[in-house]
């Protein structure tokens, strides 16, 4: 199948010559070009040549996008997508004055969210999660990260990973799975991490490692969750077995958390909100990438994770929506982009490289998408604009018109 994506007004293309991540000032390079087409050839990218001269050439399918921009799919590299229920009225009681610490410890948080999973059938949490991978899609996602850490023992953990097992196959996108069976104690193990942390170490990652059930071992490095030393048992067991790590860490204190992502090589360090100025230079030249989500800062309404101090120092810098049930039911990315401009000072232009690239390498697929580069996949989100800066102007605005995955369009909006 050989196709033409024809005479767009820009290509943003990510170009990473070959690299395919972006660190630090480099983040600003986004490398647009006019005037040219695309060629993907069985779902990848072949080549790109002059849209005056594109007639010459024979396609099975040419697709039209005269007045329209292309960027790489994008990637939503920190999602906890499989859920059940509703904590709407813990953001009453946020407004009230209590801090996302103080619920926690009253039974509400995480629990109240485990709760509910536990009581909810496979069906259920596939065909809600489901409904939010749609509208990912639609607004041209192509790659995504989701997460366990609501099931927190092992028939409902493994639950979870079998319902994202399930979402893969049934979805056209990439989907990475990652076990979070680490996210906090469950309420029955309050006074007993230790026999948790058996659960975790002894039965769970076993079984999750031998049925292949995910990709990247997690932990919630917090005062309302797991130490520093917990944290890196469970890395230590995860390494043993071969799960590449991830790490929740300095959300809201500094416990030591990140040094145990850095020892066992993390992929991404994600949150960082209150990151100490002499840990932020660990990530200077360092694969780790720093995953931001401003989403979940606004809905809190506490501090953003300090993304200009990151690039500077030369950190890969990601961001994603880190939607989810608690801290931020916000599945709207532009919004996303909005706060990560507007609260973190970043450029139209790091956010892209932010959202595709170096998100593709949180999840460890920067070799295969994240750019639109030759020999990649064929994964892109095409909008309704003539120029990238409108994706921040028109912010919590979809202007996403088509979001193509291996070269097969899996969504387009209605003409109007």
């Amino acid at each position: 199948m050989r196709q033409l994506y024809l005479n767009p007004a820009q290509i943003i293309t990510v170009n990473t010559n070959g690299l395919n991540y972006k660190r630090g000032g480099e983040m600003s390079n986004i490398s647009p070009i006019s005037g040219y087409s695309i060629v993907a050839e069985n779902g990848m990218i072949k080549d790109f040549i002059p849209s005056s001269s594109a007639y010459k050439s024979s396609f099975d399918e040419t697709i039209d996008l005269a007045g329209k921009i292309i960027l790489p799919g994008f990637t939503d590299c920190h999602t906890h997508l499989v859920f059940a229920g509703s904590r709407a009225g813990e953001l009453c009681k946020r407004l009230q004055g209590k801090t996302y610490e103080e619920i926690a410890a009253t039974g509400g948080g995480i629990n109240s969210t485990v709760t509910a999973v536990r009581n909810a059938s496979k069906e259920h949490l596939f065909n809600s999660a489901g409904d939010n991978i749609k509208l990912l899609i639609s607004q041209g996602v192509t790659s995504l990260e989701i997460k366990s850490g609501y099931g927190l023992d092992f028939e409902n953990e493994i639950k979870i990973l079998e319902v994202i097992k399930s979402l893969q196959q049934h979805f056209p996108i990439d989907i990475m799975p990652t076990f979070l069976g680490a996210h906090t104690f469950p309420t029955e193990y309050t006074n007993d991490h230790s026999g948790y942390l058996d659960i975790i170490i002894n039965k769970l990652l076993p079984y999750v490692t031998q049925n292949k059930l995910a990709e990247f071992c997690d932990a919630f490095c917090e005062a309302s969750a797991f130490s520093a030393e917990e944290t890196e048992k469970v890395f230590y067991a995860a390494a043993k077995l071969g799960i590449k790590i991830k790490l929740h860490s300095e959300q809201f204190n500094n416990l030591g958390g990140i040094d145990a992502g850095f020892k066992y090589k993390a992929a991404s360090i994600d949150h960082l909100e209150v990151i100490k100025s002499t840990d932020i230079a660990k990530f200077t030249d360092s694969e780790t990438v720093a995953v931001l989500l401003p989403g979940v800062s606004f809905f809190l309404d506490y501090d953003f994770a300090p993304a200009r101090k990151l690039i500077d120092n030369n950190a890969i810098v990601a961001l994603a929506s880190d939607f989810n049930p608690g801290s931020c039911h916000i599945n709207n990315l532009s919004l996303i982009v909005g706060l990560a401009a507007l609260k973190m000072r970043l450029t139209t232009e790091e956010i892209i490289s932010a959202f595709t690239i170096n998100a593709a390498k949180a999840i460890g697929i920067q070799d295969k998408t994240g750019s639109i580069e030759p020999g990649k996949q064929a994964d892109f989100a095409v909008f309704n604009a003539e120029d990238f800066s409108e994706l921040l102007y028109n912010m919590g605005s979809n202007l996403n018109y088509m979001t193509v995955k291996k070269g097969q369009t899996i969504y387009k909006a209605i003409d109007k």
